[in-house]
């Protein structure tokens, strides 16, 4: 081993705390980095492979009775590789062991046979049977939730009639691989099923003999879905027609898509935050330990070592350090990736989903890491290299002392001695005073950032169940009715208010930009479910007009006061212009509000609901389930309760995994950046501290001076912590806003509360390790020590 590597590894050694803090650092940024990019990776993969064997359509499209012959014009059309009809139906099902009615949607299948379009995965069980029109198949989700077996027997009100089912098989689909119901804010499996059923049983169940209600098919790859839609919409409109979409618009895709989306936004935001203060540090402990070599340097280059054999030595410790980073990073990584995926397996129905470290991840975050700790050194590096032998042997030039602020403002007077060596020492290093304060700040803001999502999550779930949606379940009817059916839900057992609603799937438009939405009606003195701005106050729909949610304005690029076309999906099919009155701030989906008796006028029919909103008697609610699962003309029924239970699991086990693994990470910057800053101001005023101990000052007052200053420094960056945290909120609330969902940029109070106090607790901790060493100094050797 040649001289310069014995010192490369006997500096490391005397540095190893410091250095260790820094590479955890550089493991944490790594690590984020590594799980993000390879956990897309699996789920791109593994979607890519479901969706390519069990031949995932393209487009989508429903209709309420169409001939088959519209089927083969369809598929005639250029572009179209593969097309399918179907029947799909939404239906209320009653399982056994549940009180309420469950909502399902049964799709065709031909019995014994594959599906062109969007085939299945048969998990247990078998195939259906011609011979056996009550057969149905299970998603699995929903089989789980129930403990279903093989065998079992569920109902279904299928056209107002109730009929047994026989369980032979549980499946997955990949136009089912996250199952929501319409109107869900989160998948309730427990609430929701898919079936697949005999083509021929659901033909003579809705008449639709020689018809279908669905549609599914897949296009060539040079053509633009767009295109294709344009001449489906055209073909179906005579038929009831609801407007075709693509892929990215199909609900259970598009929530895949998302998640993958947020993944790839938590690569591109948290790793540089740690690279950037692990190149910070780099750049603090090697100046340090160039600044005390600076004889040894002189020597070194006396005795013919070349500029680029210094530097390199000092690059070296540089790189050891970054290439522990690294590895840990690599197997945290490979960690948290196996971690994030088990909770995707249970949320994302694959029939596999399998994590693999993406080698491209390794090989990006290994680059970057490098390059961060590289770029953080090279200026001290560079002095190093920069200075001539004679320079280097010669002691450095004393610090210029002089009066601080303290002394010209005249506060000197009023603090104690120790306070005055604290500040001037503060003040003589200000750069790194300041990059102190910027990495402990970071570490506050990660901190704040992470929290955060706990509080948007809350808030979304305040506003949504609390404030606007307050009613205890939700009913669809199978078919428009008159308001008079409003009387026949109030006469269910233990009714206490019902108040009625009318939706309307449609197209909006403005300029060149379109929009599927279904627009809600809705009566102005709503108490259950109604529209809150985000101040909380109540917005009633006006007579006329209609009010947009801001991320439905936002892709129209209306404003208050634009006219928007809106093209009804049912009914006469009018198309009219309506006038945006307002806009209002919604976290879920896209929405569109009108007064009921407008929307009606709108449509050209009387005073007709689609459903009603119900608050009921908790005492009477087996009763009021009962009379719900014999009411042939209830089509679905969404329970509040059952939906934010749902929905605060989900929060619990999604976010609460993510969110230890930011705190870990900030909690570790909190600690190098400490850490590395007493380290270092202790290395550098040990002859300081030690003459104060000769002098008389006791091992307390000493280590109070240390102490003191990284109180200080910490004291100054946790409100420009908690600034940062607020920016980081509102940043991430910019990156997570989709047209499924949005965070609200709130912050609670406490959680700047916690992230102050897991700081602070830091900074005590690493404050102690660094007063035991100040307590063990040896005062003859380091009094001994040649600055």
């Amino acid at each position: 081993m040649t001289a310069l590597n014995k010192k490369l590894f006997r500096d490391l050694w005397h540095i190893r705390g410091q250095a260790l803090a820094i590479a955890v650092v550089i493991a944490g940024g790594i690590a984020t980095l590594v799980m993000a990019l390879s956990a897309v990776e699996s789920l791109q993969e593994t979607r890519r492979a479901f969706n390519e064997q069990y031949r995932f359509a393209d487009i989508f499209a429903h209709a309420k009775r169409a001939p088959e012959w519209a089927a083969r014009e369809i598929g005639a059309i250029p572009g179209v590789l593969r097309v399918e009809s179907r029947i799909v139906q939404d239906i209320i099902i009653d399982v056994a062991e549940m009180g309420e009615p469950a909502r399902g949607r049964v799709v065709s299948r031909e019995a014994g046979g594959q599906s062109r379009l969007n085939d299945i995965v048969i998990r247990r069980g078998r195939d259906l049977r011609r011979a056996h029109p009550d057969e149905v198949l299970v998603n699995e989700a929903f089989a789980e939730a129930h403990g279903l077996q093989l065998g079992d027997v569920i109902h279904g009100n299928f056209n107002q009639r109730r009929r047994a089912l026989k369980v032979v098989g549980v499946v997955l689909s990949p136009e089912y691989v996250y199952a929501i119901g319409p109107g869900d804010v989160v998948p309730d499996s427990r609430h929701f099923g898919v079936l697949w059923m005999g083509r021929e049983a659901l033909e003579a169940a809705y008449d639709l003999k020689g018809a279908f209600n669905d549609l599914t098919l897949t296009l060539a790859h040079s053509v633009a879905p767009a295109q294709v839609i344009d001449q489906v919409d055209r073909l179906l409109a005579p038929y009831g027609g609801i407007g075709a979409y693509g892929r990215a618009d199909q609900l259970s895709d598009a929530f895949v898509t998302s998640e993958m989306e947020q993944l790839e936004h938590i690569a591109v935001v948290i790793p540089p935050v740690f690279l950037v203060i692990a190149a910070f540090l780099f750049n603090v402990v090697i100046a340090r330990i160039i600044q005390a070599d600076r004889e040894q340097i002189g020597l070194l280059k006396a005795f013919g070592y070349s500029n680029m054999a210094v530097g390199g030595l000092y690059l070296k410790q540089v790189l050891l350090i970054t290439a522990l980073g690294i590895l840990i990073g690599w197997l945290l990584g490979a960690w948290m990736g196996h971690a994030v995926t088990g909770i995707y397996r249970d949320f994302f129905r694959f029939p596999f989903l399998h994590f693999q470290v993406n080698p491209g991840a390794l090989a990006i975050s290994a680059c970057v890491g490098i390059f961060s700790a590289v770029t953080g050194t090279l200026s001290a590096v560079r002095r190093a290299v920069a200075i001539a032998p004679a320079v280097a042997m010669t002691p450095p030039a004393p610090s210029a002392y002089r009066a601080s602020i303290m002394e010209y403002l005249g506060l000197a007077r009023f603090l104690s001695q120790t306070a005055r060596m604290i500040l001037r020492y503060i003040f003589r290093w200000p750069l790194r005073a300041i990059l102190t304060v910027t990495g402990i700040a970071f570490s506050v803001a990660i901190l704040v950032m992470s929290l955060f999502f706990f509080d948007a999550a809350n808030r979304m779930m305040e506003v949504h169940f609390f404030e606007t949606e307050r009613q205890d379940m939700s009913l669809t009817f199978v078919d428009i009715r008159t308001n008079a059916a409003r009387s026949n839900v109030g006469a269910l057992p233990g009714v206490l208010m019902v108040e009625t609603y009318r939706t309307v799937p449609a197209k909006m438009r403005l300029g060149h930009r379109e929009e599927r939405v279904a627009i809600s009606g809705l009566d102005g003195h709503m108490q259950l479910s109604r529209l809150v701005d985000v101040n909380g106050r109540v917005v009633k729909p006006p007579p006329e007009g209609i009010i947009l949610s801001d991320k439905l304005a936002q892709l129209l690029a209306a404003r208050v006061g634009d006219l928007v076309t809106v093209s009804a999906l049912e009914g006469r099919r009018l198309v009219r212009q309506v006038p945006v009155v307002r806009i209002i701030r919604q976290y879920i989906g896209l929405a569109a509000y009108m007064d009921r008796r407008a929307l009606n006028r709108l449509m050209g029919e009387g005073d007709i609901i689609s459903g009603a909103h119900v608050l009921s008697d908790s005492r009477a609610e087996p009763a009021l389930y009962a009379a719900l699962k014999d009411t042939p003309a209830l089509l679905g029924l969404a329970v509040r309760s059952a939906a934010l239970e749902t929905f605060s699991e989900m929060i619990r086990q999604h976010l609460h995994t993510m969110i230890f693994f930011y705190l870990a990470f900030a909690s570790l910057i909190a600690v190098g950046v400490i850490y590395n800053s007493a380290r270092i101001s202790l290395s550098e005023r040990a002859r300081e501290l030690a003459s104060l101990r000769v002098l008389g000052f006791t091992r307390r007052e000493v280590g109070t001076i240390l102490a003191g200053e990284l109180a200080i420094l910490t004291l100054v960056a946790l409100p420009l912590g908690c600034m940062a945290g607020y920016g980081l909120a509102s940043l991430m609330v910019n990156l997570f806003d989709t047209k499924l969902y949005r965070l609200p940029l709130y912050v609670a109070d406490s959680t700047y509360g916690y992230a102050v106090l897991m700081v602070i607790t830091a900074t005590i901790g690493s404050a102690w390790l660094v007063l035991r060493r100040v307590a063990s100094l040896d005062l003859i050797a380091v009094m001994k020590t040649r600055e």
